[in-house]
């Protein structure tokens, strides 16, 4: 009997800064217990450590105990492959000014492996080994939620660059210059600006202060607008609201049809809350990704929508980071 047959489980964590979403995972990605913590309610990471070891108690036990867990993955803004470490997360009490080895303090709560990684890269990790890019080797993963992040599988490995945080195309600028957006990250101009769903907001009310026309959108309170508004008013056929998501499916397609240039991928797989918005998002997409790339990708890449879950793909993410340790 092999080591991988008598410990046939992962723990995944998907480590947000609201919540930490514990879940233990087998080989097919089914996700057989599951816990959670306040990731907020911690002050110092020791605390942090020592609450989530004792939530996965309960769990561990319910799949026979800890000798059935081969590893553990973590999914983290701010984290870094390379070290294990969380380095400089603003949305972190205990890592917003430092670096902190959480692999490795989580690797000697519990008494095995430990790797951890930024959560978009777990998101690829996740749809290569359960999702819609299972056996695919080179593709981008693409997560439009708050912000736009994205990991980048080439030839089946994850890219992380020379210091463990390369991929982060959310950070390309799109409009150059003191036209572009302020960025949280402190510069103009980044994608996340314009093709999050914070950006769609954003684009949203820079469109109704810009023009007089008609739109649903007029009755509400300007700064209460969310991407889900603009694409439930869109679905009604409100003009302004079809607008917006063709401004921003066109920009997300021609920063993938660049994207492409240098890793000529199969796939783009997109996931998160404004891939809901299907075809008025990635029909022109597609259209300026076909305008704008270059003639020898043309026509090869596909464009998928995550099959993985909602509420259990970072998880899934996360404990797909554990399967080679």
């Amino acid at each position: 009997m092999t080591e991988n047959t008598l410990k046939p489980y992962v723990i995944g964590l998907d480590l947000g800064g609201t919540n930490s979403v514990f879940g233990i995972v087998d080989a097919r990605g089914e996700i057989k217990a599951t816990t959670a913590i306040k990731t907020g309610g911690y002050d110092k990471v020791d605390d942090y450590v020592k609450a989530s070891v004792e939530a996965l108690q309960p769990i561990i036990e319910t799949v026979g105990g800890i000798e059935k867990i081969k590893a553990m993955g973590i999914g983290a803004p701010n984290g870094n492959f390379y070290t294990g470490a969380i380095e400089f997360a603003p949305n972190l009490a205990w890592a917003h000014d430092g670096v902190v080895p959480l692999a490795d303090m989580f690797s000697k709560a519990l008494g095995i492996p430990v790797a951890l990684t930024n959560d978009a890269n777990a998101a690829a990790l996740g749809e290569m080994t359960y999702g819609a890019a299972r056996g695919m080797k080179n593709f981008i993963d693409i997560t439009l939620g708050t912000g736009v992040g994205s990991g980048i599988v080439i030839n089946g490995q994850m890219l992380y660059g020379s210091d463990g945080f390369a991929g982060e195309l959310g950070h390309v600028i799109m409009v150059p210059g003191e036209a572009g957006r302020v960025c949280g990250c402190g510069r103009r101009g980044c994608l996340e600006t314009y093709c999050s769903a914070t950006g769609v907001a954003r684009t949203a009310r820079e469109f109704l202060k810009t023009s007089d026309e008609p739109s649903l959108l007029r009755e509400m309170d300007p700064e209460k607008i969310t991407s889900y508004d603009v694409s439930v008013a869109a679905s009604k056929g409100d003009a302004l609201a079809k607008r917006i998501y063709d401004f921003t499916g066109k920009m997300l397609g021609e920063a993938c049809a660049n994207f492409a240039a240098f890793s000529a991928p199969e796939a783009f797989v997109f996931f998160g809350g404004l891939t809901k918005a299907g075809d008025l998002l990635m029909k022109p997409l597609k259209e300026a990704y076909d305008k704008n790339v270059l003639k020898i990708y043309k026509g090869k890449a596909k464009f998928l929508i995550s099959t993985l879950d909602g509420s259990s793909a970072a998880v899934l993410g996360a404990s797909a980071v554990a399967w080679d340790l």
